[in-house]
């Protein structure tokens, strides 16, 4: 399988844990990943402002893959949204498809329409299979209890296809089952990580941040995995932060889930970027990590 490896504009420049444990996973999966040529900001943050340009941003990024004859992976959840969002309105919206192809004209593409959209959490669960990665399992990291965080734009809005149900998500806890680990129900687990008022609310932001990775700790969980690079940059990068703000000690450790797919698959975890986390990994003995 090849797919275009769309990162959007957060994951290759701050969250760079997520790019290595993608890169160095996939291909032992059978999915041959190749860098989309020229790409940009899918337009997510512009959509309350201008949805014509979020359209053509989100459109020519298809454009690109489609150019190159590649489906798509994009691993950021805000991306993969604002692009799902766009195939949508661009399908049953003819006029507005044709002002979006006048603009790509400029650099002759147009979007045509056949592009598939993959998330790194469907992927792995629908389309390389639970079953092909217990059989690439080498390290079982057994014993271990770990959160799943889903985030807010992977399976939200149920009226816009998503990669697992808004209500009750369980692919990526069946993902941490593959690769030996437990992974619990827990009340909080569609609960938002604050990422998207920190720009304008850093406190009420840190505040949910805090109390999430605060209600986890309390409930017995060894760690929790993330499959989105927002929920990452707060729950591991500003932990310290949201420990501060909401007064309570938090030492929990947060990875992504291919970092511990690419654990349990015998990858260097130097390879996966585990030196780049900031929460306390060394928590979790699989890992093998100093302190």
């Amino acid at each position: 399988m090849e797919l275009g490896l769309y990162l959007g504009c957060l994951i290759p420049t701050e969250q760079y844990a997520y790019e290595l444990s993608i890169r160095e996973v996939f291909p032992k999966l059978g999915v041959e990943l190749k860098d989309i040529q020229g790409p940009t900001c899918c337009g997510a943050p512009l959509r309350n402002i201008n949805m014509s340009l979020t359209m053509y941003l989100s459109a020519r990024n298809l454009a690109l893959a489609e150019k190159q004859d590649l489906d798509i992976l994009a691993p950021c959840p805000y991306c993969h949204q604002a692009l799902t969002r766009t195939m949508a309105v661009l399908d049953e919206n003819q006029e507005l498809r044709e002002k979006v192809n006048s603009h790509l004209a400029d650099e002759d593409m147009r979007y045509q329409g056949n592009v598939k959209l993959y998330h790194v959490l469907d992927l792995l669960h629908d389309v390389v299979g639970v079953e092909k990665i217990k059989e690439e399992v080498e390290k079982p990291l057994e014993g271990t209890n770990i959160a799943a965080h889903y985030g807010c734009h992977l399976i939200r809005p149920n009226g816009l296809e998503r990669p697992d149900d808004s209500e009750d998500p369980q692919k990526m806890e069946s993902l941490l089952r593959a690769i030996g680990m437990d992974s619990e129900d827990y009340v909080e687990k569609l609960d938002c990580c604050g990422a998207h008022v920190m720009v304008n609310e850093p406190e009420s932001a840190l505040t949910k941040t805090g109390q999430k990775l605060e209600a986890v700790q309390e409930r017995g969980f060894h760690g929790m995995a993330t499959m989105c690079p927002w929920g990452q940059r707060m729950f591991d990068s500003k932990q310290e932060d949201a420990a501060a703000t909401v007064g309570a000690s938090l030492e929990l450790p947060v990875l992504y889930y291919t970092q511990l797919l690419g654990i349990a698959m015998g990858i260097s975890p130097s390879d996966l970027g585990i030196e780049l986390n900031l929460s306390p990994i060394h928590k979790i003995e699989h890992l093998e990590v100093e302190e």
